[in-house]
């Protein structure tokens, strides 16, 4: 036992992750503490647990056997996204939750790892070459799949996170990189249409110069640039057409000041908060935002305020090394395995991870 452990069990990656889900129990708590929402603690110390042991349990799980389960299990889970469109519980505004027992989960969230699974187990078969259009179109299908369930609940949030994971693995599995400068084009330039006219002009121009230069015919550059083209000018019908609550996350997040007691409110308090933290911070549970509840809900979202405040620049910069070590060895990992499925499953895990602790830290500032 003690040779397999020695052998196959990650013990950085699990000492890694011990000491970021001790920070967020700490947060949490302190988040929760005397503003009448300990049951939130308590829902995290038994999610917390969960994992612990799906850990175990995975450790021990031998990899060939987890790909040969991996497209029953995305099946499986296709199968209960469209479940919780029909019978699922909406939470602000999306229709994406299912309640057991006091305890909440969105099943989008097991869908990101059954989804890399699967990807990782088409990409890892020996007849499989993205340089073969069949074969990318039935890669990029796997990940489109499950986000155009999600994006019907509607969740446009955890489908950003499904393109941060998607292309990654696309690059580590030897996509071109026409193949992916024609998946990011579209994406530059939607989020230029969101500033105007002049800035969506300047992403038009960022983006064919992309597509120019890693061109691979005139054919199929010419494809690309209108299908960017056409999203680009498509942003602001579907922008109009959003329900309030999206279309207010998206504006907050170009302008937080635009509506500092609405929308905003709470980003603009996460910035204080995590400013008056200082070097130091001011002790563990003497948060002024935080115990004084200025942030609403914060062991939500907004969780990373506490460390920011509670211990200061020093601390929020040791959950920052956490997730930076995280990500790195999850990369190093990756680049080591001799199993392709392995290799490429680590690179998709990696990706989601750096993506939300992109949002996650990125919209308390």
């Amino acid at each position: 036992m003690l040779d397999y452990l020695k052998e196959y069990f990650d013990f950085k990656a699990f000492l890694i992750c011990l000491a970021l889900v001790a920070m967020g129990l700490l947060s949490v708590y302190s988040a929760t503490y005397d503003v009448g929402a300990a049951a939130a603690f308590h829902k995290q110390v038994i999610w917390a647990g969960i994992g612990f042991i799906a850990l175990l349990i995975s450790a021990f799980f031998p990899i060939r056997s987890l790909q040969r389960i991996s497209f029953p299990l995305y099946g499986g889970m296709l199968l209960v996204l469209l479940v919780v469109l029909v019978v699922g519980k909406t939470v602000a505004g999306s229709k994406s939750w299912f309640g057991v027992g006091g305890l909440g989960g969105q099943p989008s969230e097991l869908a990101k790892v059954t989804t890399v699974l699967a990807l990782a187990a088409f990409l890892a078969r020996t007849t499989t070459s993205l340089s073969n259009i069949k074969h990318l179109l039935i890669a990029i299908g796997i990940a489109i799949v499950p986000m155009a369930l999600i994006l019907a609940q509607p969740d446009l949030g955890t489908t950003v996170v499904f393109f941060a994971m998607m292309l990654p693995v696309l690059y580590w599995a030897g996509a071109s990189n026409f193949v992916l400068a024609a998946i990011i084009a579209p994406i530059i330039v939607a989020a230029g249409a969101l500033f105007g006219t002049f800035p969506f002009l300047c992403a038009l121009a960022i983006a064919g110069t992309l597509l120019y230069l890693t061109r691979e015919n005139r054919f199929a550059l010419a494809v690309a640039f209108s299908l960017t083209l056409a999203v680009g000018l498509s942003v602001q019908a579907v922008y109009e057409r959003m329900p309030t609550y999206q279309q207010k996350r998206i504006s907050t997040f170009l302008n937080p000041g635009a509506d500092p007691r609405g929308a905003g409110y709470n980003v603009m308090q996460s910035k204080v908060a995590i400013g008056s933290g200082g070097f130091f911070g001011k002790g563990y549970l003497q948060g002024t935002q935080t115990q004084l509840n200025f942030i609403p809900e914060q062991w939500t979202d907004f969780i990373f305020c506490v460390p920011g405040e509670e211990f200061g620049f020093i601390g929020a910069s040791f959950v920052l090394t956490l997730f930076a070590a995280l990500l790195l060895h999850g990369i190093t990992v990756a680049g080591l395995s001799k199993n392709k499925f392995a290799s490429a499953a680590a690179i998709g895990i990696t990706g989601i991870f750096s993506i939300h602790m992109l949002i996650n830290v990125g919209m308390s500032h």
